[in-house]
Parts: structure tokens; C-alpha cells; sequence
């Protein structure tokens, strides 16, 4: 099976509808529209810092989240609409990641679990946790494709976040993420890549264009990996559509070649799931 993929690495305004506008001229292209899933980045809609996550927050029945829905069903694509700030009714607001169907109907709605606090000498200091409620647990949710996954930007450095979604089926995760100037360079490509290949799924991580006046730079450089650990395709730093072809019979195939997870010991370890969503 087959199953053709866009990932939109877009330019993040300060204006939140700008960012909206942004995203449907891009999936009006007749190259995207043709996709049979669209991506987008980590915080798209915002300017990535703490302080700006309460401000551009949005209610799940929100305007600008029913716009995000009726996306996915104009141009009948699955839709993984990045993350966006989230706030509850009880005031907590949260990094959520919304995924559509090709109906509109929302079919996951994934909170960010690892809050990104680092403290880098020289490079990049962030505290998401400033303004941020951590999320309490992975999903996965049923396509024609079949069962896919998402974890935000820094879940992808803890290997659990990865392997829980593919122990209950997922053969595809998307990761939108924004990794820094510090970070980007260095591990990027290879956590895709890592998790691609212990998991043997699909990773596809949609990342924002690079804006050096912005007050957070993101690092870009969107990406596709296979299961065997091969980039697929991958961005520059630059605003851009990734579209690529992915072969979903490729994973069955590296599964029989090199049984990672079926020669697991689970008579002498076991990976305990305290909670899922």
C-alpha cells in the first residue's frame, strides 16, 4: 500500500490568522491537495515563546480550531494539524496536536508530555513549563492506512514516547517539532532516524521555517524517515512543501528481515504504561 504525504514547513507571523491564511493557500495546491496526509509544524500559529502560548491559546470548540476541521474535509485529507496552544476550561493551557480525518472528525487530540526545560551553557535557554501543563499520555488512532501516532518535538528524546504508540500498532508517527540553532544540527536528522529504526515505523517530523529576527529560531530542515533509518527527503532551512511517496509495505518488510520487536525479551524486561489517553 501506498500512501502520499506533504509536510508544510511554514513561515510563523505574529498574526494568528496570517498563519491560517498561510496554511490554506498552501493545502489549496493542487500538489497538496493530492496528498492523502498534510503535516504541520509545532506551534504554527504562534511565535515560539512562553509568554505568547496563553495569549493565542485556543478552546477546542474554538473558531480557529472548526476552521482546522473543515481543512481536512474541503480537501479530504487526513490532517495533522501541527500543535497549537490549548486551554482548558480550567485555565491550563497546554502544546496539543490535533489530527483530522478526511471527514473533518477530529480523531486524536494529543497533549505534549515532555515539557521542554533546558538550560544549554553558551546556547539555548527555554522553560516551557513556564506557562505550559504537560500532557498524561500516548494514543494511537485507526486510518485506512493504518494505525498512526504523534508525539510533539522534545517527546521524540525519550524513547518510550515512540515505542508505547508502536506496541499498540502505530506504523506511523508524526513528530511536529521546532529544535533549535543549539540542538538542530546535532540531533535532529539523527532522532528521526533513531526512532525510525528501533521502532521500524514511519517518522515524519514537521518542523517551522527558519526566521533569524524571530526570538526562538527553529532549526527547520522537515523530514521523512523510513523504517530501515533512511531519510526519505528532508528540507533546508527555508519555507517549503516536503511531498513524498511512502511505500507502508516497506515496514511489514524490514519487521520479517530484522525482527527487533518480535525477539524482545519480555520474560526479563518490560516497558510498564503507567496511563494512556
Amino acid at each position: 500500500m501506498k500512501m502520499k504525504v506533504a509536510v508544510l514547513q511554514t513561515k510563523v507571523f505574529a498574526d494568528k490568522n496570517e498563519n491560517l491564511e498561510q496554511v490554506k493557500a498552501l493545502m489549496a495546491r493542487e500538489d497538496v491537495a493530492a496528498c492523502d496526509l498534510v503535516t504541520l509544524p509545532e506551534m504554527w500559529n504562534c511565535p515560539y515563546q512562553t509568554e505568547n502560548f496563553p495569549i493565542y491559546a485556543e478552546r477546542e470548540d474554538s473558531e480557529f480550531v472548526r476552521a482546522l476541521a473543515e481543512l481536512a474535509k474541503k480537501h479530504h485529507v487526513y490532517f495533522q494539524a501541527g500543535s497549537i496552544p490549548e486551554v482548558d476550561e480550567a485555565g491550563h493551557v497546554y502544546n496539543t496536536a490535533y489530527t483530522f480525518d478526511r471527514e473533518g472528525k477530529c480523531i486524536d487530540k494529543y497533549r505534549k508530555v515532555h515539557l521542554f526545560d533546558i538550560f544549554v551553557k553558551g546556547g539555548q535557554v527555554f522553560k516551557e513549563s513556564d506557562t505550559l501543563t504537560a500532557g498524561d499520555g500516548f494514543r494511537v488512532f485507526d486510518t485506512e492506512f493504518g494505525k498512526m501516532g504523534v508525539n510533539i518535538c522534545f517527546d521524540i528524546r525519550f524513547p518510550e514516547s515512540a515505542r508505547i504508540p508502536t506496541l499498540h500498532g502505530a506504523r506511523i508517527l508524526m513528530n511536529p517539532g521546532a529544535f533549535n540553532m543549539t540542538t538542530g544540527p546535532a540531533h535532529w536528522e539523527l532522532a528521526f532516524r533513531q526512532r525510525a529504526v528501533e521502532n521500524q515505523v514511519y517518522m515524519i517530523g514537521a518542523a517551522p521555517a527558519r526566521d533569524p529576527e524571530a526570538g526562538y529560531t527553529s532549526w527547520g530542515h522537515s523530514i521523512i524517515t523510513d523504517p530501515w533509518g533512511h531519510v526519505v527527503v528532508q528540507l533546508d532551512e527555508k519555507e517549503d512543501v516536503a511531498i513524498a511517496e511512502l511505500d507502508l509495505d516497506e515496514i511489514d518488510r524490514t519487521r520479517e528481515n530484522l525482527p527487533f520487536l518480535s525477539a524482545r525479551r519480555t520474560d526479563l524486561y518490560r516497558l510498564e504504561e503507567v496511563q494512556i489517553g
